[in-house]
């Protein structure tokens, strides 16, 4: 199998001395940098350009035929959106500045150390590859669009929200940085993992890792793998999952779940792209693609000081959100269908009416499992049909008594009482009746439903409702 070239635009080298060439070349390679472009004619340097979709070029400055400063001028003409390094022999600082102006992202001298230009390289790809996903970005967006939508067919919405994560998906596939993806337990994280991984066109496969539960030997174990005889049992040798995973996406979920020692581990293995198996040396290196995912809040994981700084920013450099189902209740009737279908294929069973009360019953919960839960009613309730119209007793027993009521978003007041930010309070039978009619507008005029969100019986609301039309009438 042919491995994946990082990144996935060139960098090209340029300079007359071919042993410089392949010295950098092998320097880049160690460094994970594998899609390297060389030329030791500058006058040859344009074509190769034109013939390629390269991101950096690396430019000695003391050439024959074209010197690197005409190659700059050129390729800022020609090619502006191209990040320029300088390479030069000699420290000369008023040429270094005369090169900066002249549109090159940075400057180095020979004799500095092969390893501080590879840093700089390694920066100039995260710059390029920032530049073109917002680039991409603005594009999906200005016209709306997915080029893939078939990538997403596993995921069923019809929320403009959610196709807008779609199209963030699409623009930071086919990134080389980590990507971090959150929301509640049961939104659908790993499907959408799933869509960034085949979207990546990478040629390996997606390894997934659940860390939640593992001690800080077994992470090392499970994602480095170890050799034989390393510690006690350990008879042959091991992959771990980053061996496993290869040239294609290494998806570690719950990651709000590592200790703070696993979590150093995982800084650098993000930092170095290379690590050690327990009991060698010698260190491997890492070619894949880390997605990592989480329900919890990093942000305040990292205030209390349960989650790294470092790694937490280091993580988000890609951010993919899925909102919950009860911010999107237009997905539930879709879900219910989709569900329904699947569970009668799964179940043998003919697919059931539905009754029209039960998408108004289900957009009065607020789902606290998400999709996952939805889709367990649905087969609950297919499991016990028998024929004709489905039975909404699964849904009225999963739901309970009363249907739970979301917490207050961020910004009201904290202990949750919706009249605190009221200048008048409403009188008390005020109140109850301003209550029953938003209880009745959301239950679109069913009063069973209405009464199971107030609480009470169905006899009592419709009295209540009957008070009301008569001290309407004149």
């Amino acid at each position: 199998m042919t491995a994946t070239l990082h990144p996935f635009f060139s960098i090209l080298l340029v300079d007359d001395e071919p042993e410089w060439l392949y010295a950098m070349s092998i320097s880049l390679e160690r460094a994970g940098i594998t899609n390297i472009l060389t030329c030791d004619d500058s006058r040859q340097a344009l074509q190769v350009l034109a013939d390629n979709m390269v991101g950096v070029v690396l430019l000695d400055l003391t050439m024959p035929h074209l010197s690197g400063e005409q190659l700059l001028c050129r390729i800022a003409e020609e090619y502006p959106d191209v990040t320029v390094i300088i390479v030069s022999g000699l420290n000369q600082l008023e040429t270094a500045v005369e090169c900066m102006r002249s549109g090159a992202f940075d400057y180095y001298v020979k004799t500095a150390g092969e390893q501080r230009i590879v840093n700089g390289v390694l920066r100039a790809v995260r710059e390029q590859e920032l530049q073109r996903e917002n680039l991409e970005m603005r594009r999906r967006i200005l016209y709306d669009r997915l080029e893939y939508p078939e990538v997403f067919s596993a995921i069923v919405t019809g929320d403009k929200g959610m196709r807008s994560i779609f199209q963030y998906v699409e623009a930071v596939a086919a990134s080389s940085q980590p990507i971090l993806v959150t929301g509640e337990s049961g939104v659908g994280k790993e499907l959408v993992v799933r869509a960034l991984h085949k979207l990546s066109r990478r040629k390996g496969e997606l390894v997934a890792v659940n860390v939640a539960g593992l001690d800080d030997t077994m992470v090392a174990d499970t994602l480095f793998g170890h050799l034989k005889g390393a510690y006690t049992g350990a008879g042959e040798a091991r992959s771990g999952m980053v061996e496993q995973a290869g040239d294609g996406t290494l998806f570690l979920d719950e990651i709000g779940d590592l200790t703070l020692a696993s979590q150093v581990k995982l800084l650098r293995l993000l930092q170095e792209s290379e690590y050690y198996p327990i009991g060698s040396d010698r260190p491997r290196r890492m070619r894949a693609r880390i997605v990592v995912a989480t329900h919890q809040d990093l942000a305040a994981r990292q205030a209390e000081g349960q989650f790294r700084k470092d790694l937490y920013y280091r993580l988000r450099t890609h951010h993919i959100h899925i909102p919950p189902l009860r911010h999107r209740k237009g997905d539930i009737p879709l879900l219910l269908h989709h569900f329904l279908d699947d569970a009668s294929r799964e179940l043998g069973k003919k697919k059931p009416t539905i009754p029209k009360e039960l998408a108004v019953l289900l957009a009065t919960y607020d789902f606290p499992g998400n999709v996952r839960e939805l889709k367990g009613m649905v087969y609950d309730a297919v499991s016990m049909h028998h024929g004709g119209v489905l039975s909404m007793e699964a849904f009225i027993r999963a739901i309970g008594e009363r249907p739970s009521t979301a917490l207050p978003e961020k910004g009201t007041d904290p202990d949750g009482n919706p009249f605190s930010c009221l200048e008048r309070l409403p009188g008390f039978t005020e109140a109850i009746d301003l209550l029953v009619g938003e209880a009745v507008r959301r239950a679109e005029g069913n009063q069973s439903i209405a009464a199971r969100l107030l609480g009470v019986s169905q006899p009592t609301l419709s009295k209540r409702l009957k008070h009301l039309r008569s001290e309407s009438l004149p």
